[in-house]
């Protein structure tokens, strides 16, 4: 589970509109960005909010070999969030993942950003308590 986890929100967008409010520049962005060398995509789900004639923004996720990227809009606001996880399995995918975010977070033209790198798997991650099958079934449900 050895990995690289950028989170990022991205707040005062100066980009297009259109990249806010349609699902399908969102999807195109999120595809273009995922063909840097080292990510390869397997698959992908794009949602579009409100209408045609009213769009309110747009969720997307791409699945990749390495793991995900998922990206969310909200144009009311001029803001989006980022998610993209790569595995460091059998090779360093580190790379590869700062490049797409850069890319990311340079087509959104944001005027503050909020990245957080989280390194999973690592040996100091690894002090959490490990979760037995019990104690998981008793946990409350959560609404999400």
């Amino acid at each position: 589970m050895n990995g690289l986890h950028l989170i990022a929100e991205l707040h005062d967008c100066r980009c297009a509109s259109r990249l806010l409010c349609s699902v399908d520049a969102l999807r195109e962005l999120c595809l273009a960005v995922c063909a840097v060398p080292g990510l390869t995509p397997v698959g992908q789900v794009f949602h579009q909010f409100g209408s045609a004639a009213e769009p309110a923004g747009a969720t997307g996720a791409v699945i990749l070999a390495e793991s995900h990227l998922a990206v969310h809009t909200w144009p009311e606001q001029h803001a989006a969030t980022l998610d993209l996880y790569v595995c460091n399995f059998s090779q360093d995918n580190s790379i590869a993942a700062r490049a797409a975010c850069e890319q990311l977070i340079a087509a959104f033209a944001p005027q503050r950003v909020e990245l957080r790198e989280v390194q999973r798997g690592a040996p100091s991650a690894m002090h959490a308590a490990p979760c037995d099958a019990q104690h998981c079934q008793e946990l409350p449900e959560q609404g999400g």
